[in-house]
């Protein structure tokens, strides 16, 4: 039993030194072989041994046969570690007594050099199932293929994510880029690299320019007409002017206004009897005038009467025209103006900041293919003004943000705003105002109108 090493082939064992000779390093046999075959590997050579098994495990009876032909022995996890066995048997070769144990118990084994692995025929089934599917998959695999190009226009880093996302690359690829060389490195079944060279060329053209014109238009309108009157009278009864009341008291007088000085003043009378302006409503700043002064030759009595007039137009125009080039969906801004610093106070601590009153335009072109342009654009027109004198100063803004499509070169207004004043200022004496034809003394009138307008204009024109 010593002298020679018996090994488990088909549904017997055999001696090693028969499956040297043969070549054979794995063989498996099923235990289920024809009856031809039976009858030929049915030769068993072990020495005879008695057994006598009642419910012994499994496992330790294959131990045990192992041990007693001197082999070495794997028992498989599939093996069901709670099977026993119940075998009685007389002077039988150990070998058969194996092969007994195995067929009972619907095992078989594989030969594997000079180890022998005892397993169930599922587990040993799916095994070789798995083994013919893995070279199968294998052989039908195609190869992969690289693929390196340096794009000239396109970023290597947006169509790497861009071919990620499209899942344009099998489980088996990769894509990888060099920033530096911005080269696009793809490795891949043939089929896969074929669509991303593809596309790779019709992503790496150049992109189309799009110059943008922006007009911003503001005018300022204004008229104004105002019409004023000034008049008054002065009487005096004095001894210096030959005239007296021939009382005691009052022995002389003055009757005139008290608004204002009525005109040259007569070097006989005093500071209160120079005020002569009864009605004084005059047109502010005016244009022109006429005026009709009459008196007597004594001075005792003075009357005058001035009329004001005033009628003007203004108009302001302010042309701001902003312009841009950029690429193809990329944003570009440009911008003209002031950072009017402010203070801010907090925990004590007073900082300056900075605010922008600037001409701000920001646009977004995308090229269509009917060669329109369509646009994203925000416009920003800030003007400091001061308010009142020792106040920070403030910022007008006018601002318009929009998206439109416009025609290759054609102009489009992309927004107006329109804004009138009108002020109407009338003064007046109480009551004598108006009695009619006579009212017209008492009164003044002033109106005034501003219009103020704000236009944008936008035109794209596409640079190829």
């Amino acid at each position: 039993m010593k002298t020679m090493r018996v090994w488990m082939v088909g549904l017997a064992f055999v001696t090693a030194s028969t499956l040297v000779a043969t070549g054979q390093q794995t063989q498996v046999r099923a235990g289920t072989a024809g009856s031809q075959n039976q009858q030929a590997l049915r030769q068993f050579s072990g020495s005879p041994i008695d057994v006598d098994y009642s419910a012994a495990n499994l496992r330790s009876v294959l131990k045990q046969l192992a041990q007693i032909g001197g082999i070495n022995i794997v028992i498989d996890p599939s093996v069901p570690s709670a099977s026993t066995v119940d075998l009685t048997l007389t002077q039988v070769p150990w070998d058969q007594v194996m092969d007994v144990v195995l067929r009972s118990s619907q095992l078989t084994y594989q030969v594997e050099g000079p180890v022998v692995r005892v397993l169930t025929r599922k587990a040993l089934t799916d095994e070789l199932n798995a083994e013919a599917d893995q070279k199968k998959a294998g052989e039908a695999a195609p190869d992969l293929v690289a693929f390196q190009r340096r794009l000239n226009y396109a970023s290597a880093e947006d169509v790497k994510k861009l071919l990620e996302t499209a899942g344009l690359v099998s489980s088996r690829g990769t894509v990888d880029f060099d920033m530096r060389a911005n080269m696009l490195i793809v490795k891949d079944v043939q089929r896969s690299v074929d669509e991303i060279q593809r596309l790779v060329t019709e992503l790496d053209k150049p992109e189309p320019q799009v110059e943008i014109e922006a007009r911003i238009v503001q005018t300022n309108t204004s008229t104004a007409k105002a019409l004023g009157v000034q008049w008054g009278f002065n009487g005096r009864v004095s001894p210096d002017l030959g005239n007296t009341t021939g009382l005691a008291f009052p022995n002389r007088g003055t009757l005139g206004g008290r608004v204002g000085d009525q005109g040259p003043a007569d070097p006989r009378s005093t500071s209160l009897e120079r005020v002569g302006t009864a009605v004084n409503m005059p047109a502010a700043n005016p244009t022109s005038g006429v005026g009709l002064s009459l008196g007597a030759v004594n001075g005792a009595f003075s009357l005058d009467v001035a009329l004001t007039a005033l009628e003007n137009d203004g108009k302001l125009k302010i042309i701001a025209t902003p312009r841009v080039t950029t690429q193809n969906n990329k944003q570009a801004e440009v911008a003209q103006g002031f950072e009017i610093p402010y203070q801010v106070v907090a925990n004590n601590t007073v900082t300056v900041q900075f605010k922008d009153a600037a001409l701000k335009l920001i646009v977004t072109p995308q090229i269509t293919a009917a060669d329109t342009v369509i646009m994203r654009i925000r416009l920003e027109n800030g003007v400091p003004q001061q308010l009142r004198p020792g106040d920070p100063p403030a910022i007008r803004t006018d601002r318009a943000e929009t998206e439109v499509q416009v025609p290759d070169g054609q102009t489009t207004v992309i927004s107006g705003i329109l804004q009138t004043t009108e002020e109407s200022t009338n003064q007046r004496t109480p009551g004598i105002s108006k009695v009619p034809l006579l009212g017209w003394l008492f009164k003044s009138n002033s109106n005034t109108t501003r219009n103020q307008e704000l236009l944008i204009f936008i035109t794209p024109r596409i640079i190829r």
